[in-house]
């Protein structure tokens, strides 16, 4: 059982981290990864995630997309709440050009577990993508999609002494199930009898994302961490260098993955993130891509307007 003194700081912890602030347990700061989605429950704003990907599509042929990719997030109280994502892309098929917006998204996330003491986050999330709300030029003429997800991460910070070098890594991942609720659509993009681009029949399955990144916090090389004590501040203003790995598994079909090594440096209000998009199979394609993120912290940006969750007294 732990000390009466420790559970009195854990206590307090409440007060000192509202969950509703950013993605933090105990000395860890988890940032917001770009390639899927965090455990963090919070008030925040992605405004934009850029990226730049070279691939192969349906039919062989390889498309470049630009993407400009948002997201806004609200609390309904501590520790769930409310949002909606989406995102516009100009895609190159080489000798054809087309824009349009993907998918609209809404979804629904609530923390689930959290343990300050050894640096523990777990939420759960179910999503509905609008049925035919992105354009068929780049292939997001879908039906309605259901997702459903687990996000969870977990800090080493708590390790013993013997093992002090492995303290300022953490790990954080999601698990997303899509389920397409028919079964094809009308997109455009290559057609197998022509060899030509036009309007093609797209063949929707479940499709599992998943994804896991290693992180490196800068904090526990500083005098701000104090090994087996409880910060008496937010472990914010840091660097942390991570690798995340993505995986796209669709039902019948290859796993796409990817390797993503990049840098984020955390600020009390924001959050920049860069990183490299590295194939790891032909079915990712044989290019180097790039991706950019700033992530807003609207309770401590706006905290006049975002002060509290809607639903708080």
């Amino acid at each position: 059982m732990l000390p009466r003194q420790l559970l009195v700081i854990v206590a307090m912890l409440g007060a000192i981290y509202p969950a509703h602030a950013h993605g933090i347990a105990g000395n860890r700061f988890f940032p917001g990864t770009l390639s899927f989605d965090d455990p963090a429950v919070a008030d925040e704003a992605i405004v934009p995630d850029f990226s730049s990907f070279k691939r192969p599509n349906e039919g062989g042929r390889n498309v470049v997309d630009n993407r400009f990719d948002w997201a806004f997030f609200r609390l309904l109280t501590p520790t769930l709440g409310v949002g909606i994502e989406g995102a516009w892309v100009h895609r190159n098929w080489g000798d054809s050009l087309r824009s349009g917006f993907d998918v609209t998204t809404l979804n629904v996330k609530g923390e689930v577990y959290r343990n300050n003491l050894h640096e523990i986050l777990v939420s759960a999330g179910f999503g509905w993508g609008i049925g035919h709300s992105g354009a068929q030029g780049i292939g997001a003429n879908a039906p309605d999609l259901l997702q459903s997800g687990i996000f969870f991460a977990k800090g080493f910070g708590d390790l013993p002494d013997g093992l002090a070098w492995l303290r300022p890594f953490g790990i954080t991942g999601a698990v997303t199930l899509e389920h397409p609720m028919m079964g094809s659509s009308i997109n455009f993009g290559i057609d197998p009898q022509t060899g030509q681009l036009g309007p093609t029949l797209t063949r929707n399955a479940d499709t599992l994302h998943w994804g896991f990144a290693l992180e490196f916090s800068m904090l526990y090389l500083t005098s701000r961490f104090t090994p087996g004590k409880l910060p008496k501040d937010e472990p914010l203003n840091q660097l942390v260098p991570l690798v995340e790995f993505s995986f796209d598994s669709q039902r019948g079909q290859k796993t796409l993955a990817t390797m993503n090594p990049g840098l984020s440096y955390v600020a009390v209000s924001w959050q920049v993130a860069v990183e490299a998009i590295v194939p790891l199979n032909s079915e990712a394609g044989r290019s180097v891509g790039g991706r950019a993120q700033l992530l807003l912290f609207l309770q401590d940006l706006i905290p006049s307007v975002f002060g509290k969750p809607l639903l708080s007294r």
